[in-house]
């Protein structure tokens, strides 16, 4: 009875705790793989090129308000998917991207470019890296970490399983502490739109110098959004402590509503809570592409394939263009965007049956050179292909810094979208390493930040 009883104490303990990797395995990262776990040789044909270290931090110019030059901008696409020529590229695409085609025939394209990676990170992010491959370990089914100290970026950079990939988005490396003004856009059929402007600060707790160590354990990320306009809406304030471990202790949210001058919980802030001024067409969970806790969903990694993403998106990002040129009728201007042939780690989350979300499946597709969530389809209860996200990746090489120029997410069944991060028309591009104080994101401040 008692070996009976020592096995079961050692099952649950692997169910409980997943070890990372051993020190042979974690040579790998700068050697047969790239510093955050990417395959470092090119594919068979040579259409996905060897990673040669990304392209250096002067790739480009950079405007008087932070705006990057287009480092590729003499290219032409290779060539232009059209629902006419869809079905020749199927294996390369989402099924999300080709039910795009068949909802909008005449206007959905996909203008597909040589493929470039762009990718790479400051020497510190790496050594972390390599700190996360030997020691962190998945807790509480995976909806934790252990040994996620320090700088903490890129939990599981050679993932053995489908939540470890996520978790590789969710600990990715935002370039340090992070402003940003930022417009979103959820246009009705037709194209017309009400622009939603937010001021944004994400900080973490490591770049936080008078932040008590013992407050900001259990925290990855500090997260306030402003809502400056339009009017009925201006002076709302949300924020956010992104807790590690989201089971043991849930995402904090507050939010001060400047109609009331009241500052209260919200912890509708998560899950398939309604995301912000959105109109119902994303969940908090859609932002950043899949954000909060893993815990409701199964995660199942199908393994590595090659398809066309949204990639270096440096055209849609250009200060010359207005917002009316990017937002139309159906789906952003496909002219502005740019996809490359990349290889994705491809993951499906299945909702326990224990649990509920509108998103009964999420297949994912997470880019191996940034880990950042590139493609999701979201299906709903019946099965039923409900809405398509793309992420519109760029590099920035000056910050070496990889995020998105703009989410989309497409409702398939509705005909509209959701259109978030354009910035065109802002006084600045992102800036990045701002100063940040810890009184700065606590509920007492709010009310100052919310004051029309």
């Amino acid at each position: 009875m008692r070996k009976i009883f020592a096995v079961m104490a050692l099952s649950l303990l692997a169910a409980n705790v997943m070890a990372a990797v051993s020190p042979d395995e974690a040579a790998k990262l700068g050697t047969t793989l790239t510093p955050v776990g990417a395959e470092k040789a090119g594919n068979a044909d040579g259409s996905i090129p060897a990673w040669t270290g990304g392209i250096p931090k002067n790739a480009g110019a950079v405007d008087s308000k932070g705006f990057l030059a287009d480092p590729f901008a003499s290219e032409k696409p290779l060539f232009v998917i059209t629902a006419a020529t869809v079905d020749k590229y199927k294996d390369k695409l989402s099924d999300g991207q080709v039910a795009m085609f068949k909802r909008y025939p005449e206007t959905y394209k996909i203008p597909v470019y040589p493929t470039h990676r762009t990718v790479n990170l400051p020497p510190d992010i790496y050594e972390s890296i390599k700190r996360s491959a030997l020691n962190v370990k998945a807790i509480n089914d995976g909806n934790g970490l252990e040994n996620f100290t320090g700088n903490r970026y890129y939990a599981f950079p050679i993932p053995k399983n489908g939540v470890e990939v996520l978790w590789n988005h969710i600990t990715r490396y935002h370039g340090g502490n992070l402003r940003r003004i930022i417009t979103q856009a959820t246009p009705q059929t037709n194209g017309s739109y009400t622009p939603i402007r937010f001021e944004e600060e994400v900080a973490v707790p490591q770049l936080i110098p008078d932040m008590d160590p013992a407050k900001g354990a259990n925290v990855l990320t500090f997260f306030k959004q402003s809502v400056t306009a339009p009017a009925r809406l201006a002076g709302n304030v949300l924020l956010v402590h992104e807790t590690l471990d989201q089971v043991k202790e849930p995402r904090l949210a507050w939010i001060y509503n400047a109609g009331q001058r009241r500052v209260r919980r919200a912890p509708q802030v998560a899950y398939d809570g309604p995301g912000t001024a959105s109109d119902g067409l994303r969940t908090s969970d859609n932002f950043d592409m899949f954000s909060g806790a893993p815990d409701r969903y199964d995660w199942k990694l199908v393994g590595k394939k090659e398809i066309y993403i949204p990639y270096n998106s440096y055209k849609l990002d250009q200060p010359t263009l207005k917002y009316d040129d990017i937002i139309k009728a159906g789906h952003i201007n496909q002219d502005l965007t740019r996809y490359e042939l990349h290889r994705v780690w491809e993951v499906v989350g299945t909702v326990k049956p224990s649990e509920r979300h509108i998103y009964a499946k999420r297949h994912m597709y997470i880019d191996e050179d940034s880990w950042q969530v590139a493609l999701v389809d979201h299906y709903d209860g019946r099965g039923q292909l409900w809405r398509v996200a793309e992420g519109h990746a760029q590099f920035y090489y000056n910050h070496q810094t990889p995020a998105y120029t703009v989410e989309t997410l497409y409702d398939i069944i509705a005909g509209r979208y959701l259109a978030l991060g354009m910035k065109n028309e802002e006084k600045s591009s992102f800036v990045f390493g701002f100063n940040a104080r810890a009184a700065d994101y606590t509920p007492a401040a709010l009310r100052a930040s919310g004051v029309r």
